[in-house]
């Protein structure tokens, strides 16, 4: 994973050496859990003046730590104030830019907490129009539906207060940069995962400085309102929006089969695409999609049946799309063979290097983490923060695991009385593993065991790839699959999104043209 550098505005806040540390922490945090991590259209981000990000919320804590990581800079982040009283987690949000927010709903007070919410309001939106950079999720928690929720008006409330203040220090203005977050599995370790930076939105004028204040709270609540409507669409925008993960699954797989039947056509070999390249197809076949469904939807009834029978029968079979296009005409022995050869060497390299010292490393507090996750669920967690539980637990139970394996195996190592001291002094040569220093050894296991884990991990993904590899290659030769009629079924599927694809300009193509802040792509979808 290649990671953002920062912008050269030299305005921007300064990165102190614990936010530096807590950078590393959450990036290490986030290269362990996703397998392959893309964070694309970074030249969205504007070179001066403060931003405000906004995304939705649909995966706990692994929403903020993934843009913690990926976006460049001092990052502030927004969280609600009693997150700040957990002991551990309270330090982690401080150390990493978090700021309280006080909301009416978390205190028996609502005059307390409006005044201390309006309070924090008011800083945060300072420090923006001085440069400063700010996280915010509109939707206000973390949630699992498909759709992006009602978006609240302390995004927009900021943003007001932080073009006010630059206005009036003649600074440069701040802008609001709407991010897609897209996950292939938010809730499953070494899953893929995306960031797309979306251009810098258009307001509305600032509403005019009036002297009566009814009236100016009232334009300003207009504006606010007009804002968080903005920002709510442009989630949605960003998002991939749908009513039904079903729907969305629906999307995806088409455009798997549109790539394939592409790739055919032109004679080319066809292969994985990277997570950020699939997020751009499934954006194009989500716009033309949403167009044809608002302006035409008879036309797309049969190939929405058609596409939902060919992918249930694929997913009983247990084969994918993928598998139906890249199989070849005669799939030989050879290809095979190479793919059982990857899959031993790759099984050889971690089974024989690095997997005892990982399993002993790592193991035992990923049980214990599993313990607690099925613990949590059994009193009834909400499935919306199952991944931050997880996440949240693992960074307690790891590294109170390896300190403590690294005591044991120093003292095992190095104490007089220790078997294997003893065993290892009757050779001259590994006598010498009995001099090391006790400290500098600790310190030696304490960094070796999560560097063992993540080359354990790369050889697992190596290793897993290799065996699906495998099986693909077994299912291909397997004579009791249809597979010329499954390839013809796909194909004919494809040839029609295809035709209808071509028809319309759409995201991607050269006449493209984004449409304005707060509008779906779908609405600027036009016919060729």
């Amino acid at each position: 994973m290649s990671w953002l550098s920062r912008p050269k505005d030299t305005n921007r806040p300064k990165l102190g050496l614990i936010y530096r540390i807590m950078r590393i922490f959450s990036r290490s945090l986030i290269s362990v859990w996703f397998r392959e991590l893309d964070v694309v259209d970074n030249e969205n981000i504007p070179q001066e003046g403060g931003i405000m990000y906004v995304a939705w919320h649909p995966s706990g804590l692994i929403d903020p730590l993934l843009l913690h990581a990926s976006l460049p800079g001092k990052l502030s982040i927004l969280a609600k104030h009693t997150l700040f009283k957990i002991p551990l987690l309270g330090r982690l949000l401080k150390a990493g830019g978090g700021l309280p927010i006080y909301r009416a709903s978390d205190s028996d007070n609502l005059e307390v907490s409006k005044n201390k919410n309006q309070d924090m309001l008011e800083n945060v939106g300072k420090k923006i129009s001085n440069g400063g950079k700010l996280l915010l999720f509109p939707e206000g928690k973390t949630h699992t539906d498909s759709e992006v929720k009602k978006a609240k008006t302390g995004a927009a409330r900021i943003m007001l207060i932080a073009l006010r203040s630059a206005k009036e220090n003649n600074k440069t203005p701040p802008n609001i940069i709407p991010v897609g977050l897209h996950y292939s599995n938010s809730k499953k370790f070494r899953e893929r995962g995306a960031v797309i930076l979306e251009r810098p939105m258009k307001l509305p004028n600032l509403p005019l400085i009036v002297e009566n204040n009814n009236e100016q709270e009232r334009i300003d609540r207009k504006w606010v309102s007009q804002v968080t409507e903005f920002i709510e669409a442009e989630l949605k925008r960003a998002s991939h929006s749908k009513t039904s993960w079903e729907e969305r699954r629906l999307i995806w797989q088409g455009r798997s089969v549109v790539y394939a039947e592409r790739a055919i056509k032109k004679g080319k070999k066809i292969r994985r695409l990277s997570f950020a390249e699939s997020v751009l197809g499934a954006r194009r076949m989500r716009a033309g999609w949403e167009y044809f469904a608002a302006n035409d939807p008879k036309k797309i009834e049969n190939i929405l049946i058609k596409s939902k029978n060919h992918f249930e029968e694929l997913d009983n079979m247990g084969i994918t799309p993928f598998d139906v296009a890249a199989k070849p005409e005669k799939p030989g022995i050879s290809g095979f063979l190479i793919a059982l050869i990857a899959w031993i060497w790759a099984a050889a390299w971690m089974f024989g290097l690095v997997t005892w010292s990982a399993v002993f490393g790592n193991v035992p507090p990923y049980q214990a983490n599993y313990l607690t996750m099925w613990g949590l669920k059994k009193k009834g967690i909400e499935e919306s923060v199952h991944a931050t539980m997880k996440l949240g637990t693992a960074v307690i139970i790891f590294p109170l695991w390896w300190i403590f394996a690294s005591l044991a195996v120093t003292a095992i190592f190095l104490s007089n009385n220790s078997p294997i001291f003893i065993l290892l002094n009757k050779h001259w040569l590994l006598a010498y593993f009995t001099q090391i220093n006790p400290i500098l050894m600790f310190i030696i296991l304490l960094i070796w065991w999560p560097v063992s884990g993540k080359m354990h991990l790369n050889l697992y993904s190596r290793l897993v790839r290799s065996w699906l590899s495998l099986k693909r290659w077994s299912n291909w030769r397997k004579n009791e699959l249809d597979w010329n009629r499954l390839q013809k079924q796909q194909r004919e599927i494809g040839s029609l999104l295809i035709t209808l694809g071509d028809s319309l300009i759409l995201p991607g193509d050269k006449e493209w043209k984004d449409p304005p802040t707060a509008e779906d792509d779908y609405k600027h979808v036009s016919l060729r």
